[in-house]
C-alpha cells in the first residue's frame, strides 16, 4: 500500500482584516503595514534590579553577541548577531539579569512612569515582563534606593492559574520577590515595599482597592492584531469580527474596574497590541462618555517612536478630540510591533 501524499495547504490573512486596516489608516499605510507581519528580531530588556545596563553589555561582549541600542529606552537591546536560542543558554538570562521582550510591550510602563513610593496596579500582568520593568523603576537607576531598599507597593494580578504560576516564576527569577515562597501570594521586604501577586477577577480585585492606587496599567487581553505572521497561520487563522467583539466586551469591563481602583489624581494607562478601534479608541471614548472626571494626558516621552493616525471616526462613533489629539498608535516595523 502506498502512502497517499497530503496537499500542503497554507492559509493567507484574511482580506476583511485588510479591509478594516485600509479603512482605519488608507491604502498606503495599509501597505506599509503589510510589510511588518514577519518574524522579528529578538529583543530584551537589562534588569535593573540585579545589574547595571554596562554589566550587562560587558557580559555580552565578552560572550560574542553583537546588538543594537534602542535610542528610546537606554536598558532595552535588539540581538544582531545570534538567535533567541543561544542568548536564553546565557547565565544573565538564566539568573534573571536580562529578560527577553518585545519592544513594543516596554512602552506602557515607560508612559506609567512608576515612581518609588508610590502604589502601582498591574491589572492583568502574567507573563510579567512589564511588571517586572515597573518594581526596576519604582527603584533607582541602579537598582535600589540610597539604602538599599526598594520602595512603594506593587499588586501584579492574572486571573488564570497556568499564566499566574508563569507570573510567580518569573517574579523570582528576577528578583522581584524572593524564590521558595510556597503558596504565598504577598512578600513584604519591609515597610517600604510591598508586592502582592493576585489570581483574582479583574474586577473582583479592584472592588477591593476603591480610590486606591496611584498609577494602573491596564495592558488588556486583546486580538492580538499587531502579532500576525503572515507564513504562521496558527497567528492569525483566529481572527474574525465576532472575536473583536468578545474582546472589547472584556476590555470594556476591566477598563470601568480598573478606573474605580484609581484614586483622585491618578494615571491609568490602557494599552492593547491589536489595530481594532474596538480595543482602542472606543474604549476610552466610552469611560469618557461614563465618567465627568477623566481627562485624557498627552503621551510626550517618546516622541522618537513613529506614530500612526488615531482613528477618527469608526463604525458611525465619532472619537472624542482629546483622544485623536493625544493617544499614540506605534506605527509598526520590522523591529518593533
Amino acid at each position: 500500500m502506498s502512502k497517499k501524499k497530503k496537499s500542503r495547504q497554507f492559509t493567507f490573512i484574511s482580506e476583511k482584516f485588510y479591509e478594516r486596516l485600509a479603512e482605519m489608516f488608507g491604502v498606503s499605510l495599509l501597505n506599509q503595514i503589510k510589510e511588518t507581519f514577519v518574524e522579528r528580531p529578538t529583543t530584551f530588556r537589562v534588569n535593573t534590579i540585579k545589574k547595571t545596563r554596562l554589566e550587562v553589555r560587558e557580559k555580552l561582549f565578552r560572550a560574542g553577541f553583537k546588538f543594537k541600542d534602542v535610542s528610546w529606552y537606554k536598558d532595552a537591546f535588539i540581538l544582531n548577531n545570534k538567535s533567541k536560542k543561544e542568548l536564553l543558554k546565557l547565565d544573565i538570562y538564566k539568573n534573571g539579569e536580562i529578560y527577553v521582550q518585545s519592544l513594543a510591550s516596554m512602552v506602557p510602563p515607560l508612559v506609567l512612569d512608576p515612581q518609588p513610593g508610590e502604589k502601582v496596579l498591574d491589572l492583568t500582568a502574567a507573563p510579567g515582563g512589564k511588571t517586572s520593568q515597573i518594581a526596576a523603576m519604582m527603584s533607582d537607576q541602579d537598582g535600589s534606593t540610597s539604602d538599599g531598599k526598594l520602595r512603594g507597593e506593587l499588586v501584579a494580578n492574572d486571573n488564570n492559574e497556568v499564566r499566574f504560576a508563569r507570573l510567580k516564576h518569573n517574579m523570582e527569577r528576577l528578583a522581584v520577590i524572593p524564590a521558595d515562597l510556597n503558596d504565598e501570594v504577598e512578600w513584604a521586604r519591609n515597610d517600604n515595599w510591598r508586592v502582592f501577586l493576585r489570581m483574582e477577577n479583574g474586577s473582583k480585585l479592584c472592588g477591593e482597592f476603591s480610590n486606591y492606587f496611584d498609577k494602573v496599567l491596564l495592558d488588556a487581553p486583546c486580538g492580538a492584531e499587531t502579532r500576525f505572521i503572515a507564513h504562521k497561520p496558527k497567528t492569525f487563522s483566529y481572527w474574525n469580527e465576532r472575536k473583536i467583539k468578545k474582546m472589547a466586551y472584556k476590555q470594556r469591563q476591566l477598563l470601568l474596574s480598573a478606573w474605580g481602583a484609581l484614586k483622585p489624581g491618578g494615571i491609568l494607562v490602557y494599552s492593547t497590541c491589536t489595530f481594532a478601534p474596538e480595543e482602542n479608541e472606543l474604549q476610552i471614548n466610552k469611560l469618557l462618555e461614563r465618567n465627568i472626571d477623566v481627562e485624557v494626558i498627552n503621551i510626550e516621552t517618546l516622541g522618537v517612536i513613529k506614530k500612526l493616525p488615531i482613528v477618527k471616526n469608526w463604525k458611525n462613533n465619532e472619537i472624542h478630540p482629546e483622544i485623536v489629539q493625544k493617544a499614540l498608535r506605534i506605527m509598526p516595523t520590522k523591529d518593533i510591533e
